[in-house]
């Protein structure tokens, strides 16, 4: 009996099996962009990115389409240009409910030069049909449901959309020409708009009085401060959402203090750093440097057996140092120089995430920096770094004979570096131990222990709340996905630059930067360095600035999440970036195609 019960299930299973592929159905294709309600990006090659043909549009079905101009109507449904934009934005919002992040079946039918068609099932279900009676989806030049069609009007109207133009800090109604001008626009709800935005006078004459919008922040106030001193130390931020391009100028406050410090060092600046791009006013002040005496050593990052770097100015460094090392030296595959320190006279640490490249340098990522003025954190500083130009690097390094913990004024300061202090320890211990708040503005999380000391801070009540990059929602072993479904809050942030930052603020009290991601890597591989900093005034103004940021971030992708190359993440359209890593810039990639 029970060899016949066998029998009969294997059949069942045989016959499964031949039923999908004489339908043509091929599984676990994962939906990571959607277009339109019909238009959507099948991952066919499993590598995270929208790459040429994967775009898919759902045959025999078709939704709105977002007008090109204001005079375009829909005479055979009868709809005005701001309800076509509407049907439009509400259909691309059910198409992600239904289908982003989730793996269908797909059955191929044709192509043409801007999409395979073929239909879609999720769980079973023809999405063909599911959109058809929505009030979303078109057949044949007729609506599925004619209810719900009119139900979606109604709604998209109260939605109030608007055209936000975050380089203007101004919003234009649907139709206002100079809304339609603005390179990297982006439709939103007014409800989502950032709050210091202004209405477009041209389009919102007649209505300023009504949709003045207060331009302090209901949470955070005005936008905080982006740096603040306590004595012998500073800490700077970098807003973002402010700088939507790259440039190499040396106009931030940051740039210029650095270039202050080689000016003023007297003995002696080591350099420990990614890499480098060119930067001209470092590059010309780094020389006169060279020129007077001052002894400059550096050390950075190469791939083992190669002299490949990411950065391309570090030819200009090695030039004017008397000694350099790379961890090419170190044949440790895999493993990267990822610290981002300064030591100038073996007096001031400048250190944090930020990367001296242009990116970083002139605010267009999300960084933090920390400038201290100690000659016993020097030291330590000056030990790993001597380690480095030795050829130690990676697991070669010891941990060093020096205390590690410093009191200097209000500040207590512990420092870290990787892999050989095993950091987590202690970021684990800070976040069992929080009262009240976590929030983490960070590249990303993958570090196993850390994402389960968050997850059991929010299971006991603790407000947890993360923004990480729009680009690392496709790192390998992300844990954001993990994180969401157990409650924790988490954003992943919509702007052109990196939310580049590796910070944990806890409780009005303690304050974790550095270089370290939050990752396996970032602990036990890499070469970086990490601070605690208890220092209350720090810590409530870096919690202001990440409010700043959580409110300025749509609620929506607290569940979504926008692609970094994309008309979702503001200004990336139209930065001469490559923002996804994926070898195409603004017009070239799926994701900027959509609007013209």
């Amino acid at each position: 009996m029970r060899k016949r019960i066998l029998a009969v299930t294997f059949l069942i299973f045989l016959l499964s099996v031949f039923a999908v592929i004489v339908s043509g159905y091929k599984n676990k294709y994962e939906v990571i962009d959607i277009l339109s309600a019909d238009k959507i990006v099948l991952d066919f090659n499993k590598n995270g990115i929208a790459d040429n043909g994967e775009t898919v549009c759902i045959n025999g079905i078709s939704s709105f389409e977002e007008p090109q101009n204001k005079d375009e109507i829909s005479k055979e449904f009868k709809l005005s240009y701001t309800d076509k934009v509407g049907l439009w934005y509400l259909g691309r919002e059910y198409a992600q409910k239904q289908l982003l992040n989730k793996k269908i079946s797909y059955k191929y039918f044709s192509e043409n030069s801007s999409c395979k068609t073929a239909q879609i099932k999720i769980a079973g279900t023809d999405y063909g049909n599911l959109l058809f009676n929505s009030g979303y989806g078109i057949k044949n030049g007729k609506i599925g449901n004619i209810e719900k069609f009119k139900q979606n009007i109604e709604i998209s109207k109260k939605l109030n959309l608007v055209v936000l133009n975050h380089h203007s800090n101004k919003y234009h109604t649907l139709d206002c020409e100079y809304g339609k001008m603005a390179h990297d626009k982006i439709i939103i709800p007014l409800k989502q708009l950032p709050k210091d935005m202004h209405p477009c006078h041209f389009c919102h004459k007649i209505k300023d009085k009504k949709h003045k919008i207060e331009t302090k922040h209901p949470i955070t106030g005005i936008s905080p401060a982006l740096k603040l001193f306590g004595g012998d130390m500073a800490l700077y931020k970098f807003d973002y959402t402010k700088q939507l391009k790259p440039n190499s100028n040396c106009s931030t406050d940051v740039c210029k203090l650095i270039i202050n410090e080689i000016n003023n060092a007297k003995q002696s600046i080591d350099i420990a750093i990614y890499g480098y791009d060119d930067i001209p006013a470092i590059t010309s002040t780094l020389s006169k440097a060279h020129k007077n005496g001052v002894v400059i050593r550096f050390v950075y990052d190469e791939v083992p057996d190669t002299s490949k770097t990411f950065y391309k100015g570090n030819d200009i460094i090695k030039n004017l140092s008397h000694e350099y090392k790379s961890d090419r030296v170190s044949q440790d595959g895999g493993k990267i120089m990822h610290n981002k320190f300064l030591i100038f006279d073996r007096q001031k640490v400048i250190t944090g995430s930020m990367n001296f490249s242009k990116s970083g340098l002139s605010g267009y990522d999300v960084n933090d920096v920390a400038v201290i003025n100690s000659p016993e954190i020097a030291k330590l500083y000056e030990a790993e770094f001597e380690q480095m130009l030795n050829g130690k690097f990676h697991s070669a390094k010891i941990r060093h004979n020096l205390p590690n913990k410093f009191i200097l004024g209000i500040s207590e300061i512990e420092v870290y570096f990787s892999p050989q202090y095993k950091s987590s320890k202690r970021i684990v211990e800070l976040i069992n131990n929080a009262k009240n708040y976590i929030y983490v503005p960070t590249f990303l999380i993958t570090h196993k222990d850390i994402t389960e000391a968050l997850i059991k801070a929010k299971k006991r009540n603790i407000d947890v709340k993360i923004i990480i990059d729009a680009n690392s929602v496709n790192t390998r072993n992300t844990k954001h996905k993990l994180l969401r479904e157990n409650g924790v809050l988490l954003k992943a942030e919509n702007y052109a630059g990196k939310l580049h930052s590796k910070t944990m603020i806890i409780d009005d009290e303690y304050l974790i930067i550095g270089s370290m991601n939050f990752s396996n890597s970032g602990e036990n591989k890499n070469d970086e360095n990490m601070l605690v900093i208890k220092n209350p005034n720090f810590a409530k103004n870096y919690k202001q600035f990440f409010l700043y940021l959580w409110n300025i971030i749509p609620d929506k992708y607290l569940k979504y999440s926008p692609k970094a190359e994309s008309f979702d993440s503001i200004g990336s359209c139209n930065d001469g970036v490559d923002n996804n890593f994926d070898g195409k810039i603004d017009s070239e990639d799926e994701g900027c195609k959509i609007r013209k």
